[in-house]
């Protein structure tokens, strides 16, 4: 199990991480990169959803235990929010069929899963984590890939709710949080990405990514900042 882990992890880092190492030290460097979240968020909640992505029990438990209820009460703040506020609540998961036909055995990061029988639908590891488990009214999208438009129907249900703005959360940062806010930023959405509630094995990794690299494309936020803004009901969109 130790290995299966280690391997996932390592994989993500090796391939959705965009930029080099090299790159990242040197935007780490740089001053002035790290865009900072204006004193008051304004939210068209007729206009906004919120995404929680692959919160599920097997990659959940790849977090160190201490770390997994802090993160999961976070998630729940957000989510309670957003549902009294009528905001859409969209679910990500990554679940394969029985066989994993959808893998590639060129597939660096999910081919090890084929071998453990991970993420399969049916099985326990594949569900949602309990703690912030889906309500009815809440829609779940399943993915077959890292990033959430990937092998999905996201884009349409999105359009259908004439959404332009995402409230974004996940495992890991360097996985699907990465991989959905640079598609989403290419589609222009107004893009938030809520850090606390977002978590990544290395904590380099995560702390790059939240302060250097996803503020160029997003807004990021803690979970207060964001439930602050849910909550404010302004009904203002952006230029208005």
């Amino acid at each position: 199990m130790c290995i299966i882990r280690i391997s996932l992890t390592t994989a993500l880092l090796a391939a959705f991480l965009t930029l080099s190492a090299t790159q990242l030290l040197a935007v780490d460097k740089q001053e002035g990169m790290k865009v900072q979240t204006p004193d008051k968020l304004a939210l068209d909640n007729g206009r906004t959803a919120v995404l929680i992505m692959d919160y599920q029990n097997d990659i959940v438990g790849m977090l160190p235990e201490k770390e997994q209820m802090p993160l999961l009460e976070k998630a729940g703040v957000i989510l309670k929010e957003a549902r009294q506020a009528g905001l859409p609540v969209i679910y990500i998961v990554v679940r394969f069929r029985e066989g994993f036909p959808e893998i590639s055995p060129r597939n660096k990061l999910f081919s090890s899963l084929k071998e453990s029988g991970r993420l399969r639908e049916g099985t326990p590891g594949a569900e949602i984590h309990p703690k912030v488990a889906a309500q009815p009214g809440d829609i779940v999208v399943t993915k077959r890939r890292v990033g959430a438009f990937n092998s999905t129907d996201l884009e349409t249900i999105l359009r259908a709710k004439n959404i332009d703005t995402l409230v974004l959360f996940g495992i890991a940062t360097s996985g699907v949080v990465l991989s959905t806010v640079r598609r989403a930023a290419d589609m222009d959405y107004k893009l938030l990405v809520v850090s606390d509630a977002c978590a990544d094995r290395d904590k380099e990794v995560q702390r790059v990514l939240t302060d250097k690299i996803l503020p160029m494309q997003a807004t990021v936020v803690t979970t207060e900042e964001v439930v602050k803004a849910i909550g404010r009901k302004t009904g203002m969109r952006e230029g208005k």
